[in-house]
């Protein structure tokens, strides 16, 4: 191409036009971004520090909504912390608990997941994607608490649901003594 032909008005004309529409792009973009963080949850700061009781309470209390909402019969359940880091151990913290009850055969336990799942939205929770690690499985999560329910893999007549609260537990409890402590009597109690 020669150099006339790229200094010819219609080259030009072009070229300003490609400018403007990745400068309009662009500030579309930055826009739209700054509108509705497209990242969502997982990427924003997670406020202020959690306590221990503020851990236990944030998922045994969501426990408590499960069996509560979903008449969840039963229920019997175990809390501990469990470190978010990537090596296992030392905070941030979490929040965790393991709570199993009654579900009904299963080829009822499907229809039963889908009553659980629409009592728990009637309160505020959103159903995800289900885990692949667990067939026929529900995720619902609902203020950085996440829940997976699903049928437990060693008792058939059991269901399973798993929590995890957020990782906001700053404390240290690398040196705490390892182990569960019983949430089923708690699982029961008024909200």
């Amino acid at each position: 191409m020669e150099s006339s032909q790229l200094r010819s008005r219609p080259a030009r004309l072009l070229t300003l036009a490609a400018l403007l529409l990745t400068l309009v792009l662009g500030g579309t973009f930055i826009a739209l971004h700054h509108l509705k963080d497209l990242r969502g949850e997982a990427v924003q700061s997670p406020g202020e520090p959690f306590s221990d009781e503020q851990s236990r309470s944030q998922v045994v209390g969501s426990a408590r909504q499960f069996v509560t909402a979903a008449k969840l019969r039963d229920a019997n359940g175990t809390y501990i912390l469990v470190s978010c880091s990537r090596e296992g151990s030392g905070p941030p913290y979490q929040g965790t608990a393991y709570v199993t009850f009654d579900v009904p055969s299963i080829t009822k336990t499907p229809a039963y997941f889908r009553e659980i799942v629409r009592a728990m939205s009637r309160g505020g929770w959103t159903e995800g994607l289900p885990p692949n690690h667990h067939p026929g499985g529900k995720l619902l999560t609902k203020q950085g608490v996440s829940v997976f329910v699903f049928r437990s893999p060693d008792l058939t007549d059991r269901g399973v649901l798993q929590l995890y609260g957020q990782c906001r537990n700053m404390t240290d409890h690398t040196a705490d003594p390892a182990g569960f402590i019983d949430i089923s009597d708690l699982l029961s109690q008024a909200n």
